[in-house]
Parts: C-alpha cells; sequence; structure tokens
C-alpha cells in the first residue's frame, strides 16, 4: 500500500458561500479553514494547497459569545515606536467586520506560506451581496 500524494493535476477547485449571519465566530472561522485547507477532501495533503474558494457575506452579523464585544482585544502596530494600538471586538466587528473574521480563522491555518496563500482564497463580505456569481458557488451550510 502507497502513500497517496496528490499532484496539482488532481486538485479541483470548488467555489462555496458561507452565510456568516447569526453565526458564533469561532465555529464559523473552524468550519472556514478545513474547507480552505481541503481537510474535507479524500485527496488532501498535507504539504499542498487541496482546498476550495470560500464566499462569506454577512460577515457584519457574525456573533460572540460572553462579554468578547467589550473584552476581547484586537492588536495592531504602526511600526513605529509605541505604536502599539488596541481596540475592541464590539468596536471592530462595527468598523470592519471582515477584520474579525480574518483574524480568526489566521489563527487556524498553517503558520507558514501555505497559509498564506490559503487565506488568499477567502473572500469576506460585510454585507449580503458579493461579486463572484459568475464562479457558480455552492451554498456551504454551517451550523
Amino acid at each position: 500500500m502507497k502513500t497517496f500524494s496528490a499532484k496539482p493535476s488532481d486538485i479541483e477547485r470548488n467555489w462555496y458561500v458561507v452565510d456568516a449571519k447569526g453565526k458564533v465566530l469561532g465555529r464559523l472561522a473552524t468550519a472556514i479553514a478545513v474547507v480552505l485547507r481541503g481537510k474535507n477532501k479524500a485527496i488532501f495533503t498535507p504539504h499542498m494547497d487541496t482546498g476550495d474558494f470560500v464566499i462569506v457575506v454577512n460577515a457584519g452579523k457574525v456573533k460572540l459569545t460572553g462579554k468578547k464585544l467589550t473584552d476581547k482585544k484586537y492588536y495592531s502596530h504602526t511600526g513605529y515606536p509605541g505604536g502599539l494600538k488596541e481596540t475592541t471586538a464590539g468596536k471592530l466587528l462595527n468598523e470592519k467586520p471582515e477584520r474579525v473574521l480574518i483574524s480568526a480563522v489566521r489563527g487556524m491555518l498553517p503558520k507558514n506560506s501555505l497559509g498564506r496563500q490559503l487565506l488568499k482564497k477567502l473572500k469576506i463580505y460585510p454585507g449580503p451581496e458579493h461579486p463572484h456569481s459568475a464562479q457558480n458557488p455552492k451554498m456551504l451550510n454551517i451550523q
């Protein structure tokens, strides 16, 4: 029995749409990370990008449990001394809701060039519309 390793010719990419309205952030991010990585496919190979494209709509309507809206902090740095900035999850969700979801999914992907490549296949939109109708995306149901 030989170990199967996917070749670029074996990989078939699909497009999926996920509606984030009312979904819990962490559970949604885990399901998206699995599809981006390709772990839901039989041809999964750890060192290759075998995953699919994911379009997330209604990212502004994602839920956070507990007191995370006020207590959870997101940090960024300007690059200058003393340039550390922090913002709460509630404020970031109102201003740039796609950043909350990107941050959650990025933390669940590999921390290398493969992870950066996988993250480019994630398209996030705060409202219900997206410009990817030409790709004929399928609906992905996440509980």
